[in-house]
């Protein structure tokens, strides 16, 4: 309970956590610190909200049992005119995403607190004027420049999983340090002791996950695509595991706003669907929780954050580069000194090859980059942010989880 400052007893802390997006690939980067919240913080009520059936069924599947101590809610739109532009709109614009905020001030109103995982919420302060502190947990820990843009200087607390995400945020951002609370990565404490395998890597071959971006302007599928499916699909002695960014084939175009770009994806031949080396995933949960990043061999990308994910067990990495980037010593790009970079697919044997003979010569390069994107301690990731978001709210009946299972108050 909180105590006012005359001595009476006040409503219970609310703290909100906001999952709005088409896809599920933000939960698993937020979700866990809600459960360690509530574990540290049992009087307080942990409010997750989602905006779809998609997401709300994500959090049951990850929550498992704990979800019986979140007050789950799924946020519906409620104005006619909202409703009517999301029918009509929505399969080229996020109308649902964006205006979802407006028709459920009244939740957002009655928080502590809301913590969130993107930066479109930033609507909330920026148009609708919520007063309610707005916590930024990010989503990925990659390089490309818009995840630190000056956006993330209006957030009231920023959580970030390392020294090179902090240094950019000041340095870019111009977000003030004090803002900034380093806890390590909430995602990977939903590793434990997963090893997972898919059934048709029982051949024994060597396995590539392909990776590619959205972004129009960035991503290797619109212009490479294809042909890295045909490379795998005439030269059999690797698996291939596509499973692109879950947003790239959601809508028949994709948008991107940070440089205004428009393209189709278009859609995965059938003989690539059919071909037995190759396990399509356009967008299960499987392509968003480390299944995939964990059982390949080989990573092959272009600007994913995924990448990291990938290096948390050093591994070969190549690169393509389809915009012919200039990218040595483009903070940008930092993740691509990790393996070979190549501009054509013509070259995708000799590359993967070279990846895994020069193995030793790219780990410390690799260990270097996941240390400078990652700090993380024997204390799992998600009770530091917890921890730190309240701190933040000044909250002070924590309970502290002791080894022998016993709860100790602090």
């Amino acid at each position: 309970m909180r105590v006012s400052p005359d001595g009476g007893v006040m409503a219970r802390m609310r703290i909100g956590f906001l999952f709005n997006h088409d896809q599920v690939h933000q939960v698993a980067h937020a979700l866990p610190i809600a459960l360690a919240m509530r574990r540290l913080h049992p009087t307080a009520e942990i409010v997750v909200a989602t905006t779809n059936d998609r997401l709300t069924a994500e959090v049951h599947r990850l929550a498992g049992d704990a979800a019986d101590g979140l007050t789950i809610v799924q946020l519906a739109l409620r104005k006619p005119l909202t409703r009517f532009l999301a029918r009509h709109l929505e399969w080229a614009l996020p109308v649902r995403k964006i205006g979802v905020y407006r028709d459920n001030l009244d939740l957002f109103e009655g928080l502590d607190a809301l913590v969130v995982t993107e930066k479109t919420s930033l609507l909330l302060k920026t148009r609708y004027g919520l007063r309610v502190p707005i916590i930024h947990t990010r989503h990925g820990a990659g390089d490309r420049a818009i995840g630190f843009d000056k956006a993330s200087a209006r957030f009231d607390r920023v959580l970030v999983s390392g020294p090179k995400i902090r240094r950019r945020l000041v340095e870019e951002a111009h977000v003030a340090p004090d803002r900034i609370e380093t806890v390590g990565y909430a995602k990977f404490d939903l590793i434990g002791e997963r090893s997972p395998r898919l059934p048709f890597q029982d051949n024994g071959k060597p396995t590539v996950l392909y990776n590619p971006h959205l972004s129009p302007h960035l991503s290797s599928w619109y212009r490479h695509g294809r042909a890295v499916l045909d490379h795998f699909l005439h030269d059999d002695q690797f698996n291939l595991i596509f499973a692109p960014h879950v947003m790239l084939f959601h809508r028949r175009f994709v948008v991107t706003i940070d440089k205004l770009r428009i393209d189709r994806p278009g859609v995965v031949e059938q003989r690539h669907l059919d071909a037995p080396n190759i396990h399509v995933d356009l967008g299960s949960p499987a392509s968003t929780d480390m299944t995939y990043t964990l059982a390949a061999d080989i990573y092959l990308g272009d600007v994913s954050s995924q990448v990291y994910e990938f290096l948390h067990r050093p591994r070969p990495c190549v690169f393509l580069n389809s915009h012919d980037v200039d990218w040595r010593g483009d903070p940008n790009y930092a993740h691509w000194a990790a393996g070979p970079v190549i501009h054509d697919p013509a070259n995708l044997g000799a590359a993967i090859d070279w990846a895994m003979v020069a193995r030793d010569q790219y780990e410390p390069v690799q260990q270097q980059l996941f240390a400078d994107s990652f700090d993380l301690s024997d204390e799992p990731s998600s009770l530091r942010a917890a921890r730190a978001v309240l701190r933040f709210l000044g909250a002070s009946a924590i309970v502290e989880p002791a080894r022998d299972g016993k709860e100790l108050a602090a």
